[in-house]
């Protein structure tokens, strides 16, 4: 059985207060891509591969930017209701879900995360971002020592929109270049303050799944690696060398130890070569990024399954991408 460890839904109830939100552009998005939110033509995707199951988590836009503070938990809650009551009308097709914890009000993240877990959730999803904070803030701190403890996968998406210049000198990026490059970017930026803001030598019992491979992190290993081995060369206004020294282990070690990364890459090969050179097999999830699609169907489930059935694996390293790297992350064995 092949488990795609992340796919994006939105439940019906909450699609409907997504498209009246007046965020700009979602409506048009969502709407081009109907098996996002219908479940009839989702089934159908999902039905066209043998023995092959999905795990659901919310796409975007972050709840942050659609609720006050004051709204947002309630909304995580209606998003993480409606896929406990998808997963448990349908295991077969999908077997697990991925609650969406709301970040922008204190301690609702930890108290929805806590509550969803409860109620079935195999982890927890957040943004590399929150409304443009980065994640390795204070004020984030609880819900990293939360799921430290209770040991549960964190599922990290990456966030940008197009508010978010390429140059300083203009107000906007240009060509979705927020979405096409940055959001690659955004990841490494994210999983990187992580490392450095020593949250993880901190809760070393974190576990983090990054999307789309870790983004641009595997093709940059030199410079994760060598580069960061001289952090502080290039810079005279603070002492980053006594950073280096402070940290446990090696910068690159984190990115590889630390992480774990699924396989989606938008049926990229060459970006799939470099994402399986870079990380150990068992830090090494199937996803698909299911449904974005340019074909509007299940192409990228295809085209990924396609790359790793090129690559040839053994069975049991076939067994552990598939399936046995996700239980081990979630406790929970599926399908036996």
């Amino acid at each position: 059985m092949r488990i795609d460890a992340y796919t994006h839904f939105i439940p019906p109830k909450f699609f409907e207060k997504l498209v009246d939100s007046g965020f700009a552009d979602i409506g048009k998005r969502m709407r081009s891509v109907p098996s996002i939110h219908d479940m009839d033509i989702r089934n159908r995707v999902v039905d066209s591969f043998e023995n092959y199951a999905q795990i659901l988590s919310y796409p975007m836009p972050p709840l942050e930017y659609l609720a006050a503070p004051d709204q947002v938990e309630d909304y995580a809650k209606i998003v993480n209701d409606g896929f406990a009551e998808i997963c448990a009308r349908d295991p077969k097709r999908y077997p697990g879900w991925v609650a969406q914890a709301p970040m922008g009000a204190p301690d609702a993240g930890v108290r929805e995360a806590e509550r969803a877990l409860k109620n079935g959730a195999l982890g927890v999803q957040i943004y590399t971002n929150v409304l443009g904070k980065p994640i390795d803030r204070p004020e984030f701190e609880p819900f990293f020592a939360a799921m430290n403890g209770n040991k549960k996968p964190v599922w990290l998406h990456p966030a940008r929109n197009a508010k978010h210049p390429d140059y300083m000198d203009e107000p906007k990026s240009k060509y979705e270049i927020w979405w096409a490059l940055g959001w690659s970017y955004e990841t490494a930026a994210a999983m990187s303050r992580l490392v450095f803001s020593k949250t993880l030598d901190k809760y070393p019992d974190l576990k983090l799944i990054v999307h789309h491979f870790g983004g641009i992190v595997p093709m940059l290993e030199g410079r994760i690696g060598p580069g960061w081995d001289q952090i502080g060369a290039r810079t005279s206004d603070e002492d980053l060398d006594a950073l280096r020294r402070s940290l446990k282990k090696r910068p690159l070690d984190y990115f590889k130890q630390n992480f774990h990364a699924d396989t989606a890459t938008f049926g990229g090969r060459g970006a799939a070569l470099c994402g399986f050179d870079f990380y150990a097999m068992d830090h090494i999830i199937f996803a698909s990024d299911c449904p974005f699609d340019p074909e509007k169907g299940p192409g990228y489930i295809r085209d990924t399954m396609k790359i790793i059935d090129s690559m040839n694996f053994s069975q049991a390293d076939l067994d552990r991408l598939y399936r046995g790297n996700l239980e081990a992350l979630t406790g929970i064995k599926f399908f036996r």
